[in-house]
């Protein structure tokens, strides 16, 4: 099981995450994961998701539901191709997009990015850094990513921004 603290700008709470992968074959699995707000001590948020790679096109789809405590429950569809730039894949350009609808099937939330994602392993001994460079092509959005060992900052144009410490 993967965990990580989360916070954000957004809110005033700090977040636990626990995700867990469960092999379905081996190019299939179930992701299920959920989040516990330690400002009102209960749980924020639960997904399920069936994901599916395709090694041979570097892409994935995914399909689930998932229960925010703001939102409800919805639906969602996911997708992400990627495509290396340079022959040993560490500089890669993604394209990306999901689809949330409501139970009802009658009000949809959809986004889609497109980024760079660079990787660079042994930056310094035994650190490995990741840095994306991203558009939200729906809001229109720059965002940047930089990923340390454990460390993960996210911010946008927008002046959003949070931070991930995987435990």
């Amino acid at each position: 099981m993967e965990t990580s603290l989360r916070y954000g700008g957004y809110s005033n709470s700090l977040r636990i995450h626990a995700k867990e992968k469960l092999s379905i074959d081996s190019k299939t699995y179930l992701q299920v994961h959920g989040e516990l707000d330690t400002k009102i001590g209960a749980p924020s948020y639960f997904s399920a998701v069936i994901r599916h790679f395709y090694p041979e096109l570097s892409a994935s789809l995914g399909v689930g539901a998932q229960y925010d405590r703001r939102e409800k429950l919805r639906y969602s569809v996911r997708g992400k191709k990627s495509f290396p730039v340079t022959t040993n894949g560490l500089l890669s350009f993604n394209i990306k997009g999901q689809c949330d609808v409501d139970k009802e099937f009658k009000e949809t939330k959809s986004r889609a990015a497109a980024e760079f994602s660079w990787s660079v392993f042994n930056f310094q001994k035994e650190q490995d850094v990741r840095l994306k460079l991203g558009y939200e092509v729906l809001e229109k959005v720059p965002y940047l990513q930089i990923r340390e060992n454990n460390w993960t900052f996210n911010t946008d144009f927008n002046g959003r921004w949070n931070v991930r410490y995987d435990l």
